[in-house]
């Protein structure tokens, strides 16, 4: 029935005005969405589920300070798995009191407000005095198109943000936009994205609330956006797989990266070897000339640790195999080394050779046992690599990961250090998208994973930490006494826990040079503590001066490897010269003589998380906004402050700020004198001024500075860590607050010290009117 008039129900609107009091109240609900009801929250006793629409979200606090959230269409959460996140890490939680109320709900733990407001679905974290830390977006927080989703967060103008690995660029992230797809980033340059691992993990500093971190735990192809294309919000993605993310709250940076760590695993203590100088070549081409190379650091007395092998000591490049002419007895090789204090690793790339009835054992056991990965039609997935056409272990199944393992056997036997995992993108050659395609088949077989086959995509970021596992897992079944050493060029959120990694293929060029710092720094926020640059440039040629300034650098870097691309001249620390030489052992040699305070933090490391190599405002927050330009700077540990030229190659004078506090020379040991700072720097209010030191560089000096209040552990010069220091351990005092050093020492590379086989000594000094 139609009809133009209005009618009135007395009964329950006995007035007009009433009546459309209770209409204006309905449209108002119906804009906002539906007030909760008990149907639409759950509260569960570490956090709360709500349904808003279409979607469930479900936040559980998994720490005081860490949340995990979920969310996906009708109650329909994935599986509860992870390669990033242990299950005992995953399902851990702690109780809060939950509130509800018309928009949502409301929790607290001892250092946080969580608020999920229901219409429009909106996460809110805040401290407990009232700051937001992060805050979905007001419209638009989870945006579904086809199989993938964005997420989206309000970007503060304060805020920067760090971490995502390896990527390139500036240390800060703002205002760029990443994509993390594992890639083989041959002559990579600032701008090339994606590069060689996916991290997704980022840190955020600067905000009103302090830091905080999220973790988006999806291994398809991701991506972020810190302001790019909005400059008002964070966005982050993926074109597949589970909203599944964490955020961890600091207030400082430090506390977020350590507990990064805690959720997603330590770095294994490293063997003291694997902190020395290290060189590699691709490739040293026979036992002879490494013979060659291994006397000549001996008789220029450079201290050095490890000779690297690339793939040429192989036979036709095959991996697990030997050079039958040009290295006739690994196992002699690798003795005599070691006479010499030198040990040695090779490389072992995950490509088999496709190669049936030819007696290659990798291929016919990996045959034998199924262990490679397959098209959809269920035939071997085969694809062009260094030996050739090869196929690829299925590392998502552990009896495959168990497999792999034993084909270090005869290699550890041989008395190999350590094990070099390449091209695990993978990299696959003769291709435009540079790895094999994507419906390519994984079978995951792996405790808390429901069994299920799964195509390429979803594995392909994870699929060279996989690789690393099966290694590193593989050594510890080997050699359960003894510290795997593992290098990896790609890898995933918690691939730490496997292997140390490097940048990859970089050029001979100061740019790349410069690179390499925020790089490696903002692997060490991402839970890689154990990292490096090829000193000296993968590709091409340094100058001398290139080569020097880097060594210079790179002796304070965690992991200290020159390296070299086939067909260019060699890198080696002697080939320009003497001065050049004389230049390069001396920094060398001072690693050496700080190995136990790199010792020190390599154990500091093992317990908390936090990286060997740091930015400044790790330790120093006031340091985020410091008005010098000095992007080439950062700390080793909490107590050296290394300040190369912010343009490496220019003679130019520059400025170094100084955190707050006193600070000495390390070469002089003298009390640095700063001046007053220039009046072009605006002052910030509560903000100390920044103290300014004016440098002139020289090739033959970095400046390095100490901070007042440390202790250094040092000792004398060695030409590896296997020889034992004549003379006592020296501990240089540099008075000030909180005067504190720590001597750590164990044998260097047994398990012995999970067993309390260490010593560790806290070393303290006060100073009194009468002295110290």
């Amino acid at each position: 029935m139609e009809t133009d008039s209005l009618f009135i129900d007395k009964e329950h609107f006995p007035s007009v005005a009433s009546m459309l009091k209770a209409l204006i109240g309905c449209c108002l609900l119906f804009a906002m969405g539906a007030p909760a009801t008990a149907a639409d929250i759950i509260v569960r006793s570490d956090g709360a589920d709500i349904h808003s629409g279409p979607w469930f979200m479900r936040v559980t606090a998994l720490a005081d300070d860490t949340l995990r959230v979920r969310a996906a269409a009708a109650e329909d959460l994935p599986e509860d798995a992870s390669w990033a996140v242990p299950e005992g890490m995953r399902g851990r939680s702690i109780h809060v009191s939950v509130k509800q109320n018309i928009d949502g709900v409301d929790f607290r733990t001892a250092v946080l407000a969580v608020r999920i407001e229901r219409s429009p679905l909106r996460l809110i974290v805040s401290d407990l005095a009232g700051h937001v830390i992060s805050a979905d977006a007001p419209t638009g927080a989870v945006d579904v198109v086809g199989s993938g989703f964005t997420l989206r967060k309000v970007l503060r103008q304060s805020e920067h943000f760090f971490g995502l690995g390896d990527k390139t660029g500036p240390l800060d992230r703002r205002g760029q936009a990443f994509t993390l797809w594992n890639s083989d980033a041959y002559r990579f340059q600032e701008s090339t994205d994606p590069v060689y691992k996916s991290i997704p993990f980022f840190v955020a500093a600067g905000g009103p609330g302090g830091s905080y971190g999220i973790l988006l735990d999806n291994t398809w192809r991701t991506w972020f956006d810190f302001g790019k294309q909005d400059p008002q919000t964070i966005a982050f993605g993926s074109v597949a797989g589970p909203i599944d993310y964490y955020l961890i709250y600091g207030p400082s940076v430090h506390h977020v990266v350590e507990r990064y760590t805690d959720l997603t695993g330590k770095p294994p203590l490293a063997p003291a070897w694997a902190l020395g100088f290290q060189q590699s070549r691709y490739s040293y081409m026979s036992a002879a000339e490494v013979h060659a190379i291994a006397d000549r650091l001996r008789a220029e007395r450079i201290p050095a640790d490890v000779i690297w092998l690339d793939i040429d000591y192989q036979d036709r490049n095959r991996p697990f195999t030997t050079n039958p002419a040009t290295f006739p007895d690994l196992p002699a090789l690798a003795r005599d080394l070691r006479q010499q204090g030198l040990r040695l690793v090779v490389i072992t790339d995950l490509h088999i050779a496709a190669a049936p009835g030819q007696g290659y054992s990798p291929y016919d056991s990996g045959i034998a046992g199924d262990h490679f990965l397959k098209r959809p039609d269920g035939s071997l997935y085969v694809g062009p690599v260094w030996p050739g056409p090869s196929v690829f272990p299925d590392f998502t199944r552990r009896d495959t990961r168990a497999w792999w393992g034993t084909l270090y056997r005869d290699f550890v036997a041989a008395g190999i250090a350590g094990f070099w995992n390449d091209m695990n993108e993978p990299s696959v050659f003769e291709t435009p998208t540079k790895t094999m395609p994507l419906d390519t088949q994984h079978r995951i077989a792996e405790p808390g994973f429901a069994p299920r086959s799964v195509t390429h995509a979803e594995i392909h970021n994870v699929y060279g930490m996989l690789n690393a596992r099966a290694t590193f897992e593989g050594l510890k079944q080997l050699e359960p006494d003894e510290r795997p050493f593992v290098m990896t060029r790609a890898s995933y959120a918690g691939g730490q826990r496997y292997g140390a990694t490097w940048t990859g293929d970089n050029s001979s060029t100061w740019n790349h040079l410069k690179l390499s710092i925020p790089m490696l720094l903002n692997l060490g926020m991402s839970g890689f503590a154990y990292s490096g640059a090829d000193v000296g440039g993968f590709i091409g040629t340094p100058s001398p001066e290139l080569m020097t300034r880097w060594i210079e650098i790179g002796a304070f870097a965690p992991i200290f490897r020159a390296h070299s691309e086939k067909g260019t001249p060699p890198k080696e620390p002697w080939v320009h010269g003497a001065e050049h030489t004389r230049i390069r052992r001396q920094f060398i040699e001072q690693r050496y003589r700080l190995m136990p305070y790199l010792y020190a933090l390599a154990d500091e490391n093992a317990r908390t998380g936090a990286p060997l190599m740091r930015p400044l405002f790790y330790e120093f927050p006031d340091a985020l906004d410091a008005p010098c330009d000095q992007p080439t700077a950062f700390l080793l540990g909490d107590r050296l402050l290394i300040a190369p030229p912010p343009n490496l190659e220019s003679p130019q004078p520059y400025e170094i700020c100084l955190p707050a506090g006193r600070w000495y020379d390390y070469w002089t040991g003298e009390p640095v004198i700063v001046r007053a700072s220039p009046k072009s720097f605006p002052a910030t209010v509560g903000a100390p001024m920044p103290q300014v030191i004016t440098e002139t560089p020289t090739l033959d000096r970095l400046p390095v500075f100490v901070r007042a209040g440390a202790i250094l552990p040092g000792q004398p010069l060695v030409q590896s860590t296997s020889e034992t220091p004549q003379g006592p351990l020296s501990l240089d005092v540099y008075p000030g607050d909180d005067c504190r050093g720590t001597i750590y020492a164990d044998d260097g590379h047994s398990m012995a010290y999970a067993q309390q086989g260490y010593l560790r000594q806290r070393v303290r000094c006060v100073v009194t009117d009468s002295g110290i």
